[in-house]
Parts: structure tokens; sequence; C-alpha cells
């Protein structure tokens, strides 16, 4: 659905051949709206099409078109968007137009030459009654769920194996809901590591992301015998998914209406969507290895987050196989990084080789673990909102650092870093 979730960026789309236009709404949105997106297009045939593209909350469609009347292109939209909120700027003797237009489904007009706060004024009624109802929602908008995003600066640091993990600790510790997403559509594993069939998948609601409501996503939803809940990716067969900024918006806000916790197992960065899914993060969980180039991945990846405003005390690194032999320590990784290092994992790669394959999460099968008790008391940080330091144990000892042969290469990678 477009109508607006509790936060929510607010997402117009503008429908108008006048560039001129375009700058007086941007002006004021800059000024009234907030966070915002706005998105402009001048062909007026190819509206409705991009509408179900963005999926706006609000949607202004100028009078003055050459080829299409705006009464026209609004019965277009109300078919894609029927839950956008759709106005048209008419000119000030053209209350006729205004009419047809709010016949055709339109929810409001605006007079030209526009008004600022006139404009807003009308603009905020119209989406204050389209917003999100409490009892819709199923909870107070306090108590929305908390969306967790595990992330990998490369391949095989262990990612999915943590974030499964991970969801399935916090839904036993807390007895809350919790829903996994499959976000790696380049190399899916959820299905994998979870042991899970079924033929649909995010895809299926792409195709409907316009009218998403409760029952559509819970009926795509697959079930784990924990009592977990996933999103799946498509099979990596069917090539790159295409799914746009407001797509994954909309689909995560209908989850954490849904959930207490969406944790997310986001693959590469390799577009905008990517980024989409860290914008709605409460937390973003990176899994590093102790070794060289995972640490240097580390460190352009934590700039590259930094650049784009993510909060630091939101990122928080997990050494996983913390101690493998020849491994770079954690102390030395904090000291040369300038990164803390909230939590670590021990090595037991047979054992987590075993679970992938049999298709059983490790806190499942093997609870008393070293692996499963560090992810444990990892889930209890998040439950608690913490970041309290991990107890060390007797059996993760370091090597004394003047063994270390690593400190070259440190310095080459720390050095983009030393004014952090």
């Amino acid at each position: 659905m477009a109508r607006i979730s509790p936060g929510d960026t607010l997402r117009v789309l503008l429908v108008a051949e006048s560039e001129g236009l375009r700058e007086q709404i941007g002006t004021i949105l800059a000024q009234y709206a907030g966070e915002h997106r706005l998105f402009w297009i001048a062909q007026p045939e190819m509206a409705a099409r991009r509408a179900e593209d963005l999926l706006p909350h609000l949607v202004l469609v100028d009078d003055d078109l050459t080829a299409t009347p705006a009464p026209a292109i609004i019965r277009q939209l109300a078919v894609s968007v029927p839950n956008a909120v759709t106005m048209v700027m008419v000119d000030e003797h053209g209350m006729a137009v205004a009419r047809q237009a709010v016949l055709s489904g339109a929810r409001g007009f605006v007079t030209k030459p526009i008004l600022a706060e006139d404009f807003w004024a009308t603009v905020h009624q119209l989406l204050t009654q389209n917003q999100v109802p409490d009892h819709e929602i199923g909870r107070s908008v306090t108590t929305i769920g908390k969306v967790v995003v595990f992330v990998g600066p490369k391949g095989g640091t262990g990612r999915t194996m943590m974030a499964t993990n991970t969801a399935i600790a916090i839904m036993e510790q807390t007895g809350q809901s919790v829903v996994m997403v499959d976000a790696d559509y380049v190399a899916p594993a959820l299905d994998v590591m979870l042991n899970l069939e079924g033929d649909r998948n995010i895809n299926t609601l792409l195709a409907r992301a316009s009218r998403l409501d409760r029952d559509l996503v819970s009926s795509v939803l697959a079930n784990h015998t924990s009592g977990l809940r996933v999103l799946l990716a498509p099979p990596p067969i069917y090539g790159t998914l295409e799914i746009s900024l407001p797509q994954v918006e909309q689909i995560v806000s209908q989850l954490r209406m849904m959930f207490e916790w969406v944790v997310i197992d986001l693959g590469a960065l390799v577009d905008e969507s990517g980024y989409a899914f860290l914008d709605s993060a409460d937390y973003i969980v990176m899994t590093v290895l102790p070794e060289l180039v995972c640490l240097r991945n580390t460190r352009l990846l934590l700039d590259q987050l930094q650049a784009r405003g993510y909060p630091e005390e939101r990122i928080w690194l997990v050494l996983n196989r913390a101690a493998i032999a020849g491994g770079v320590t954690k102390s030395d990784i904090e000291e040369r990084l300038h990164v803390r290092i909230r939590h670590s994992v021990p090595d037991d790669q047979p054992l987590v080789s075993l679970s992938v394959n049999r298709g059983v999460p490790l806190y499942i099968s093997h609870k008393r673990s070293a692996v499963a008790r560090a992810i444990e008391e990892f889930a209890v940080m998040f439950v608690a909102g913490t970041s309290k330091q991990q107890v060390p144990e007797s059996t993760n000892t370091e090597p004394a650092p003047a063994a270390n042969p690593f400190s070259r290469m440190f310095r080459r990678i720390s050095s983009a870093s030393a004014t952090r």
C-alpha cells in the first residue's frame, strides 16, 4: 500500500511538463515536508507505470498537459496506486477540470498560482487522513518492529550464519515475533540454511507492491519449524532482481508493522536498493574475519557508510572465527583500524559446515557449543540495547603483540582512518 506508515520517507510524484512548477514544488516541500523524495515526470502517458515503480504517497498532477487531460491521468493513477493521495493543480478559472479530476479519483485540488502555506495545509490534511491507523498496525507506533541488517565487507564472513542464528536466539529469548528477509539476490542462502522450500518469494510482493497488506505479505512468507517467518529471495537462475528503492521501503515498512523484529540478510551493496535496506535499519551488523583482505574491505565499507551519514553507534562489528590460527587479534584490529569490535564468535568451521549442509541452525542443533553460546550472548546485547563487552573465554588466548606479522600491512590499511 502507499499509505504513510511510521518512519516512512514521504515520496511525492509530480506529473507536470513545466520545470518551473517542479522547482516551486521542490522548494515548498523542502520548507514544510521534512524528509522526503520528489520524483518528476514530464511525460504524462508514463505516469501510471512510473507510479507503480515509485509507490508514491502523494501524486500531484498539473492540469496544463499537452497531450492527455489531467482527469484521464488521474483515472489511470487510481488503478495503479489506489491508496496514494492524488491531487490536481488547476488554474484559478479551471474549476470544471477540478470537478472532473475529483470524480476521476483525485482526493483534492489546489489552484495556481500556488501559495506555499495554503498548498501545504491542503496536502498535510490529506496525508494525515491517509496515514495507517493504529488498529491496522496492531500496536502503538512506539513499539513498531526493530530492523537489524546483517552485511559483510566481502563474501564468506559468516554473515548469513550469524543473521539466521541471531534471529532464532532473539525469538527464543524474548518470545517476540521475528521475520527474516533474504536480500542477497545474487547468492541467496536462507532457503538452504533453513531447509525451506516454496514457490513464493519477494517477486510475488513486487508484482503487487502498490497494494500490500498484512494478509498478502503473510501468505508469501515461508514458515520455519522454529516459528521464524522468512521472506525468501528468488532463485539466482532468474538473474539480477530488479527492485526499486520505494519497493524496498514499502516492504520493510509493512514487515515492521507485522513483526517485532525484522532481520535482513543483505548481499553486496551493488545499487541503491541495497542502501535502501540500510536506510531502514535500527542496527547494522557487519561480520568480519581476522584476515587482512577482509579488514581492508571493512575499513572501506565503514568509510562509505560514514560518508552516507549512518550513525556510528548503530553499526556493530562482530568478529567471526575469532582466534583462528594465524588470524589478526581483536586488539590489533581495534587499535590499527580505529574500530570497536562489539562481539566475538569463536572458530568452529566443521560445526558451521555441518549446520549448513543439514539445513539446521546450530543454535537449535548444538546449543551448548561455543559458537551457539557466543551468538546467544550477542542476541542478549541486542535485546537489552546495550554494548556490553564480551567476557573473554579462557580458550580464546591471543598471541603476544610482538609476534604479529601483519603490522606493515596494517599501516597501509589504517593510514586512511588515522584521523578518525
